[in-house]
């Protein structure tokens, strides 16, 4: 690492770019080539995080200072949430193209708002989402946008789907507003994200306008009482919320039987896909989530399974009209609705876009259909080679079937009650996290404390989940033994 420099320009310089290039790509390349063994979190995380209290200053010591003390400082703060052993959050990493169009995306700086603001942006956006559309068998004819994740996807299917329910109200919602009409009625199981939860207050629709309607702990949906629910309105119009992939365990709503009740009761059908709609991608898995394909709208996350750089969403919609009234936004200096060519800014809630598609495109270009059905097929095979090793282990108990990618399981030594249970449970996360070798969070399911790690990267090889159980055991051991 070169010397930090004190006596930088006192503003950015045309000069400063090449010896800053030189320098980032270097560490990156380093970071890059020990990822494979690095622990996902430095011992030295909270001090270095830290060590970045500092007034700002009066007189700057230019880019090469601030770059250096960037990565001197920083890279023990940072997770290495992009490595093969980061199982939380079902998060992927980031792959070999991907990573490479994102730095390009960086450098080039483009304004993915409208055709006239970046045309390679903008043309690279319709056809990521067209192919997309084709690798997870959804209508061809659907719109999509892009937005920055599972939260905004959300936010435009219920945005349509508000604009839907208000047309059948007889009123443009987006343009007068809610007053004067009843409660939106909207339906889910205990299934249901919490980012979903957050877009219906953000709507205004209300985070209390939900009815969660399931038939055991798990938060199963209760089909009879939905059926019931909808038979109550009378023909009025319902949102349904429908999962695919719910977060503890990788289960679906059976998105077929929610598909019939929403064409049977006249409701919109909204499924959230943040993961789970990967499972379209394989026929091993392409079951979970049949019938998707007759929703009214679906989201589906890019930095999980597709593995691009966080962050980045979809979301699916089967009537472009209603985004475009939605999310109108109209300006003197900018394309109106009468110009021909696409304008994404418009059908989406971000006007302020980054070109997130040269890094989708790229990916998909890269590695196609066959690279993406096989890389999850491994992932499905390492969340089984993960539930074997959960079993085989005397001490771990697993808590819920395996359909997809999340294994979810708990230390039960024995002779301990459930509060002690969910006490020690609560001890090994907080000692997983904080021993940093690997990563996976805790989880509530079914009232006990568990671990839920997510197999979510390109990267992820059997000897991560070898060392993952078995850190987890040494950990755990240790717990027990101290008691």
């Amino acid at each position: 690492m070169d010397p930090i420099s004190s006596n930088g320009p006192a503003l950015p310089e045309r000069a400063e770019i090449a010896g800053l290039v030189d320098l980032v790509t270097r560490e990156a390349l380093a970071y890059l080539d020990s990822l494979d063994s690095l622990p996902v979190r430095s011992p030295r995380s909270e001090e270095a995080a830290h060590s970045f209290d500092s007034p700002l200053p009066d007189i700057g010591g230019g880019a090469s200072q601030a770059l250096q003390e960037l990565i001197q400082g920083g890279m023990d703060a940072a997770l290495s949430s992009s490595g093969p052993r980061f199982f939380h959050f079902v998060m992927g990493g980031s792959t070999p193209a991907a990573l490479g169009a994102d730095w390009l995306a960086t450098v080039i700086d483009q304004v993915a708002y409208a055709w006239v603001s970046s045309p390679l942006a903008v043309k690279l956006e319709i056809v990521s989402l067209n192919w997309l559309k084709d690798l997870l068998s959804l209508p061809a004819g659907w719109s999509g946008v892009m937005t920055t994740g599972a939260t905004m996807a959300n936010f435009v299917g219920l945005a349509a789907a508000r604009q839907w329910w208000g047309h059948r109200h007889g009123v443009d919602v987006a343009q007068q507003g809610l007053q004067g009409l009843p409660q939106v009625p909207v339906f889910s199981s205990g299934y249901v994200h919490a980012s979903a939860v957050k877009v219906l207050g953000m709507l205004g629709i209300g985070r209390a306008a939900i009815r969660i309607l399931s038939h055991d702990a798990a938060g199963r949906l209760d089909v009879p009482a939905l059926d019931r629910a909808l038979q109550e309105l009378d023909g009025a119009p319902a949102i349904l919320i429908g999962n695919a992939g719910e977060v503890n365990a990788g289960d679906f709503d059976p998105i077929a039987t929610l598909a019939d009740l929403a064409e049977e009761h006249g409701a919109w059908l909204h499924v959230d896909g943040a993961f789970g709609l990967f499972a379209r991608a394989t026929p091993l898995a392409d079951h979970l989530a049949h019938g998707v394909e007759r929703a009214d709208s679906v989201t589906v996350d890019g930095h999980k399974w597709l593995n691009v750089p966080y962050d980045c969403g979809f979301a699916f919609v089967g009537q472009q009209s209603l985004l475009a009234e939605a999310f109108a936004y109209t300006a003197a200096y900018l394309p109106g609705p009468e110009d021909p060519r696409p304008n994404m800014g418009a059908i989406g809630p971000e006007s302020s876009r980054r070109a997130r598609s040269l890094s989708v495109w790229s990916t998909l270009r890269a590695y196609g259909r066959t690279g993406y059905r096989e890389m999850i097929e491994r992932h499905l095979a390492l969340a089984q080679r993960m539930a074997r090793l959960v079993d085989e282990a005397p001490e771990l108990e697993r808590l819920a079937e395996v359909p997809l990618n999340i294994v979810c399981f708990r230390v039960n030594p024995g002779s301990h009650s459930e509060g002690e249970l969910d006490r020690l449970n609560n001890r090994l996360g907080e000692a997983l996290l904080e021993d940093g070798r690997v990563y996976a969070g805790t989880t509530d399911f079914e009232g006990k404390v568990a671990l839920r790690p997510a197999i979510a990267n390109w990267r992820t090889r059997e000897e991560d989940i070898d060392m993952f159980i078995r850190i987890v055991r040494e950990l755990a051991a240790d717990l027990v033994s101290a008691d």
